[in-house]
């Protein structure tokens, strides 16, 4: 039975106050500086901030991060049929990365499984590492995603921002192609974070609940010629069979160590009210917060159409991609 969605961290970590092959991307201009995207919000990190964050995640700390875990699930909710969407179509392509052959289809995995058909995910998925006002360190997932400047990540807005307070995380950095402590393609260090302010002023709806990251390059390579990128969409068609990656902390999906993958056709949320985020029968634990879902997903590659945001019950949801995430992703893709 579905049930109505909840906040996967964003109000836990208000509340608690831890202390601890495809084509060369082609990418809509993005819109004039005089001209920004009346929903965008975000913080900026200097040079300096950026290498303390490389120097702060060693591997006792990444070790003793805590998966953002989730809440309670509420009442039932009834599914819902198809929505249309408005708005205009963008489709931006994946970007080819560091050879990864795909093993070939996976098995259909309606509960979380560990992922081993390599491909583009294997390389472009990954681990974010991040500290709160009160020092608290915490683990969520992110997907490499085509634009512009390359450096771009697609994760949650309460894996970038406490919705209480609208302070940003600091000490954000990104472990592509993260395995058992391992950092094959070394760590990207944030240098701007770009969430939606609606996501703030309604202090965490989940409808608004992603966010874009901006990575700083490492060794002079940017992160997407590091390790491609997937694909992205926006007002896309819902309805369809999507996959979601993440790094969920259960014992079952090895304690937030390796990548984990859910599949299933997308149902409306119907049962929070207002809600306009869609899901599928397959749930990931705390860390996956961020994860990318993925339309149109063959050979490991496919077109990001959201992240990882709720759970209810045996479901997980993710927010849509419209007009107000294509003005976000275009002002990341300029930074």
């Amino acid at each position: 039975m579905r049930r109505v969605a909840t906040l996967f961290s964003a109000l836990t970590l208000a509340t608690l106050s831890w202390t601890a092959g495809t084509a060369a991307h082609a990418v809509t201009p993005a819109p004039s500086p005089s001209h920004p995207a009346p929903s965008a919000q975000g913080t900026s990190v200097s040079t300096e901030e950026q290498r303390a964050a490389i120097r702060f995640w060693t591997a006792e700390r990444l070790r003793t991060a805590r998966d953002v875990t989730t809440l309670p699930a509420a009442r039932t909710a009834k599914p819902a049929g198809a929505a249309p969407t408005t708005g205009e179509r963008v489709a931006v392509p994946p970007l080819p990365g560091p050879a990864a052959p795909a093993s070939g289809p996976s098995t259909r995995a309606t509960s979380p499984t560990a992922w081993t058909g390599g491909g583009l995910i294997s390389t472009t998925a990954g681990k974010v590492f991040f500290q709160n006002a009160s020092g608290g360190t915490f683990a969520c997932s992110a997907t490499v995603a085509n634009s512009d400047n390359r450096s771009v990540v697609l994760t949650a807005g309460h894996c970038t921002v406490d919705a209480a307070t609208g302070t940003g995380y600091r000490n954000w950095v990104f472990i592509p192609g993260y395995n058992n402590g391992n950092r094959p393609y070394g760590t990207f260090s944030a240098r701007g974070l770009f969430w939606d302010s609606q996501y703030v002023s309604t202090r965490g709806n989940a409808n608004w609940d992603y966010a874009f990251a901006v990575m700083n390059t490492l060794n002079g390579r940017t992160l997407a010629d590091t390790v491609g990128a997937q694909g992205i969409a926006f007002n896309s068609q819902t309805g369809r069979h999507v996959h979601s990656f993440g790094y969920g902390g259960s014992a079952a999906e090895g304690n937030g160590e390796r990548l984990n993958h859910c599949e299933g056709n997308e149902f409306a949320d119907a049962g929070r009210p207002g809600s306009t985020m869609w899901g599928i029968d397959c749930v990931q634990t705390g860390g996956s917060s961020g994860g990318g879902f993925l339309a149109d997903f063959s050979g490991g590659g496919g077109y990001l159409i959201g992240n990882i945001s709720v759970s209810a019950g045996a479901n997980e949801y993710h927010p849509t991609l419209g007009n107000e995430a294509l003005g976000l992703y275009r002002q990341a893709g300029a930074a």
